[in-house]
């Protein structure tokens, strides 16, 4: 049995799951998504991603047009129509289909679909030998402009920093607000240790509120490991004693290379290891059953 997606309602095949050029999804980037994953036959986090995808919607003024519940069931229902209980979950909602002007009120119904596929972002070795990644002179939008708490289609920004990355063979690039600071990574929360403080730039900066970035927060409270949002420099880089990054693709995975510069002994630390293997573990006992 081929893929099937989920599709306005409908489960249809993957090469039929199509929608129309005049969707403001496809014209201007409006809309939102949300990453998320399935473990062991459970889905990791699914309230804290729905919520996120909801308060991103409201933020933009999207009626996503069905419940909190109702989404959870369209997640749920791919899935098990895949027969999938481990994989890659992409939630999307459009504004949907109007004309070739920019007023929404002219979208009259959003598109909604759902792809359950599997993913692999990073090879295995890096997750033991670490990242090599180098920063982006494309700078992070400002949150005045496009708040990053709003998780919207448009990632352009991110992509121009992504092609910076492959053009120095580098997986991932940092990307610095306009003063210069730190935010994150064109798809990842990144996290430094010093003096055994773990430190990760605060949303405010224009960084995402990373679902994975929260759990690895809670898994350091947990193990008393002190943590806490901090604003810093790409020299905090350079002399942290650790550094890893955090997504739901991407999970947690060590950095031991900035710009040229080694991070720490230039090999995982052990603090990040330990994060990884709780994190690992978290993912296999704690979700939302699929069947």
């Amino acid at each position: 049995m081929g893929l099937k997606i989920y599709l306005d309602g409908k489960m249809v095949p993957k090469e039929n799951a199509k929608i129309s050029v005049f969707d403001h999804g496809i014209l201007y980037g409006d809309g939102v998504f949300e990453g998320i994953r399935a473990y062991n036959g459970r889905v990791f986090r699914l309230s804290e991603h729905l919520l996120r995808l909801y308060n991103s919607a409201k933020a933009i003024n999207l009626n996503c047009g069905i419940s909190l519940d109702r989404m959870e069931e369209v997640v749920l229902k791919t899935l098990r129509i895949n027969k999938l209980k481990d994989a890659y979950i992409r939630l999307v909602v459009t504004r949907g289909v109007g004309d070739l002007g920019l007023d929404p009120r002219k979208c009259p119904k959003p598109t909604i679909f759902c792809i359950t596929d599997k993913i692999s972002l990073y090879p295995e070795e890096y997750y033991r030998e670490g990242l090599t990644i180098v920063t982006a002179s494309t700078r992070k939008n400002i949150p005045e402009s496009l708040n990053p708490r709003i998780k919207s289609l448009n990632y352009l920004n991110s992509i121009l920093a992504k092609m910076e990355a492959a053009l120095q063979n580098a997986p991932e690039a940092i990307m610095l607000t306009k003063d210069g600071y730190v935010a994150e990574c064109t798809g990842d929360n990144i996290f430094i240790l010093k003096d055994n403080v773990l430190k990760t730039p605060p949303s405010y900066l224009g960084a995402l509120e990373g679902v994975t970035r929260e759990v690895v927060m809670e898994l350091a409270a947990r193990n008393r490991i002190a943590c806490r949002e901090e604003v810093f420099t790409r020299y905090d880089l350079f002399t942290a004693d650790e550094c890893f990054l955090t997504g739901t693709a991407a999970e947690v995975v060590p950095v031991v290379r900035i710009d040229g510069r080694p991070i720490g002994t230039g090999k995982p630390g052990k603090i990040t290891s330990k994060l990884i293997k709780e994190f690992k573990a978290l993912t296999l006992t704690e979700g939302v059953e699929i069947y």
